[in-house]
């Protein structure tokens, strides 16, 4: 052991590469997407650091070209969820008796394994398997998570100081242990980096993780794997076990082992999760830690002092970037009558140049690629076929969508004539913005019926000159957004510098990016020592 007291090194954000013509990254990168996109690959479970094929396989497609095949992955059955739970809790012993710096360098290594190595093979399986843009992808799959594994271990570091008073005779410490159990991660298909994080914030805090995959993101989860693998992660410590969220959460929910849940996806999915949890207790050793971040139907709220072309590129900007499949991407708007034609009439020259650069992630000169697969474009569609249906809704910007090679939805906006419209209140996870039209005078009462009208709490602005009206919002929308931005989009949270997560009904709202997730994976044991021990029973009163 050593007699000396670590300091990590001072993190730092990740330097974002542009991808410009002439550049070196671009050229690394597009011989990447090459390779991947030339080959098919075999992806194993990987539990225990064994590699496991059970024959029943699910086909990875590019979803901008879904005939494409990537790869095939195993799927796990409840024979591998039983053969993990084994392998996690037989890990744990050694994992957790590790010197916290000897976890944190096997993060910090990850990071930079990220930002040299495995750059270009995660940015370019994120944009064949999840359809982003080189942008969208660098600033997920190199850049935010690279910032995770710098900035978490100096989390824990601050976590770990905290310690209590001592009086005179004693001394009183605490030590943040592990979860007695395994971490279950679920991971969603969006941000890779979210599936570095949900597996390994728990994991650096000593816990041993199973690691659910989206099914969806199952090249770049491959990759991510045996990244923490050549990181230095020990056998058993982060298993990669991709399979149907049933099959999964039918043995792992109900395993007295359960230590903790580690979840990013829909809040239908979470509530039924912490319903199988409870139902549970009674079979579980503890009661274990639910951390979850869910759904969202984020606004944005422009006053009339607003500048309509700075409106227009954040509305622009914060729905349509990534096909507005981002937790945190707008997908409600509120108007003043006064900027509303102002702010329509730039955003569909937008849009319309938006189509040109509307295809394939490969081709540099596209903007906009496809939503994730066809389950998501039939609910997107039928969204907006409601729409332009409905006597309280009007098309007014795109509207159309495409399948026939890759699915592809057109930014489209809606005009709700209602302020409780069924897309004002929905979360539709597309590139689909509501905007709901207010009299110029009825600021304040618009700002209580957007506090009102959707179940979730996680991403908000407003857009304002005026910093009454910017206040007046502050105030009345303190519990309408986790993550709540001042005359920006409401996207875009940087680790260390915006932690991110809602309340409501999107989530626990335990701050990824902060302390505050990170402490969420301890179970902190209170020490007193007592250097001089009593040596009589009674008391002074006594006699």
């Amino acid at each position: 052991m050593a007699n000396a007291l670590f300091k990590v090194p001072t993190p730092h954000n990740e330097p974002i590469l542009q991808y410009a013509p002439g550049s070196p990254e671009r050229a690394r990168l597009k011989e990447e997407l090459d390779r991947q996109y030339n080959q098919t690959l075999d992806i194993p479970l990987i539990i225990g650091g064994k590699e496991i094929r059970t024959g029943k396989t699910l086909d990875v497609v590019c979803p901008h070209e879904h005939a494409h095949k990537l790869a095939h992955c195993h799927q796990a059955g409840e024979k591998e969820v039983k053969m993990a739970i084994e392998t996690a809790m037989e890990a744990k012993v050694l994992w957790e008796s590790l010197p916290w710096e000897e976890r944190a360098a096997l993060s910090l290594k990850a990071a930079d394994l990220i930002t040299h190595k495995y750059r270009y093979i995660l940015n370019a399986a994120t944009m064949l398997n999840q359809s982003k843009n080189p942008f969208q992808a660098e600033i997920d799959s190199a850049c935010e998570i690279a910032d995770f594994l710098r900035y978490n271990p100096s989390f824990l570091e601050e976590i770990y100081s905290q310690q209590p008073l001592s009086s005179n005779g004693t001394w009183n410490r605490v030590e943040y242990r592990p979860l007695e159990g395994f971490i279950f991660a679920i991971t969603p298909f969006n941000f890779t980096s979210i599936a570095g994080n949900l597996t390994t914030s728990p994991a650096l805090m000593g816990n041993t993780v199973i690691w659910k995959p989206a099914s969806t993101a199952l090249l770049s989860g491959y990759y991510l794997m045996k990244l923490f693998q050549e990181a230095g992660f020990p056998d058993g410590v982060i298993n990669f076990v991709p399979g149907s969220g049933s099959t999964l959460s039918g043995v792992l929910l109900k395993s007295p082992h359960l230590g903790g849940i580690h979840f990013t996806g829909s809040t239908k999915t979470f509530n039924s999760i912490w319903r199988t949890v409870a139902e549970n207790l009674d079979n579980n050793s503890s009661y274990p830690r639910l951390v979850g971040e869910t759904g969202g139907k984020d606004f944005v709220f422009v006053h009339p002092s607003a500048d309509p072309q700075e409106v227009a590129v954040a509305l622009v900007r914060g729905s349509f970037e990534y096909q507005g499949q981002k937790c945190s991407a707008a997908s409600r708007v509120y108007l003043p009558g006064s900027l509303a034609s102002t702010v329509f009439s730039a955003m569909e020259a937008m849009v319309a140049d938006i189509k040109t650069r509307t295809g394939d992630p490969r081709d540099f000169h596209n903007f906009f690629n496809a939503v994730i697969d066809e389950k998501s474009f039939d609910s997107t569609m039928a969204y907006i076929d409601h729409a332009s249906k409905s006597p309280d809704a009007e098309i007014v910007i795109g509207g159309k969508g495409d399948k026939s090679v890759g699915y592809f939805v057109e930014p489209t906006v809606i005009r709700a004539k209602t302020p409780d419209y069924l897309t004002m209140r929905e979360e539709i996870f597309a590139p689909v913005l509501t905007a709901y039209i207010y009299p110029d005078g009825e600021y304040e009462k618009t700002l209580e019926i957007c506090d009102k009208t959707s179940p979730y709490g996680l991403t908000g602005s407003i857009i304002a000159k005026d910093r009454v009206a910017v206040h007046k919002a502050y105030e009345k929308l303190r519990h309408s957004a986790g993550n709540f931005y001042i005359n920006d989009k409401p996207t875009g949270a940087v680790v260390g510098q915006q932690p991110f997560g809602g309340a409501r009904q999107s989530g626990t709202n335990d701050k990824a990016g902060s302390f505050l997730n990170l402490i969420r994976w301890t179970s902190p044991r209170t020490i007193k020592e007592s250097f001089i021990s009593p040596r009589d029973y009674g008391y002074p009163f006594m006699k």
